[in-house]
């Protein structure tokens, strides 16, 4: 399926079905944003996301991000899901709206640096996995105070959750909202294909696709999955 008419309409397709499984699980698809993942996929894959009603487009990599930013010129709202390096947020500001994996003091005064008053998330590590990133959950508060006194528009939270069952999920994703709300912050972006059910139940308001929009990184755009 490498047309891109083709593309569109699977992409399409997919986000129909993304916003009943939404539905279904008990949000409002007009207040539960989808952020459509588009890591390793194309500038059709981009295109189709936008033409199906997603400007929110979220990547990991940041020269992923700039090359696809500068030859789509502006068609779409770029979000920053990746843990980033500190000497690569000067490559990605010029295109960032949200900043969506702040995980350390350090990190954020680089955005405030090269974006004062950039709208930002601070992810939580709720899963204790290392490699996803994020802040402890004791330092979430801390680290929320020091993003606000650097400037930096705090929206709300962002985790990864745990690969688990489902009661487990549920708990994790609960927790980070009844963090967001002990904090004030109305945000707070949880769940991805696999488990964007239990996110949205627990209060997530974006959620995270790739895959069940797109399909496997560098196969065909799902239809309706």
């Amino acid at each position: 399926m490498n047309d891109a008419t083709d593309v569109a309409a699977a992409v399409a397709s997919a986000v129909v079905a993304t916003r009943r499984r939404i539905e279904a699980a008990g949000g409002d698809v007009d207040r539960v944003r989808i952020v459509a993942v588009t890591k390793g996929h194309g500038l059709e894959c981009v295109r189709a996301a936008v033409g199906a009603g997603l400007p929110d487009v979220g990547e990991s990599y940041a020269q992923e991000l700039v090359a696809k930013a500068e030859a789509l010129h502006g068609e779409a709202r770029w979000h920053m899901i990746g843990r980033l390096q500190r000497n690569k947020v000067r490559l990605v500001a010029p295109w960032v709206s949200l900043w969506q994996s702040i995980d350390r003091v350090s990190l954020a005064a680089e955005v405030a640096r090269h974006a004062p008053g950039a709208a930002v998330l601070v992810q939580v590590n709720v899963s204790g996995a290392e490699q996803q990133g994020g802040c402890p959950p004791a330092q979430v508060r801390a680290l929320v105070e020091g993003c606000v006194d650097l400037g930096l528009d705090v929206r709300g939270l962002m985790a990864i959750a745990p690969i688990a069952d489902p009661a487990v999920l549920r708990a994790a994703f609960g927790s980070v909202r009844s963090m967001a709300d002990d904090l004030g912050l109305p945000e707070c972006s949880m769940g991805m294909s696999g488990d964007l059910e239990a996110a949205v139940a627990e209060g997530s308001t974006i959620v995270r696709i790739g895959t069940a929009l797109f399909g496997a990184r560098g196969g065909a755009p799902a239809v309706g999955n």
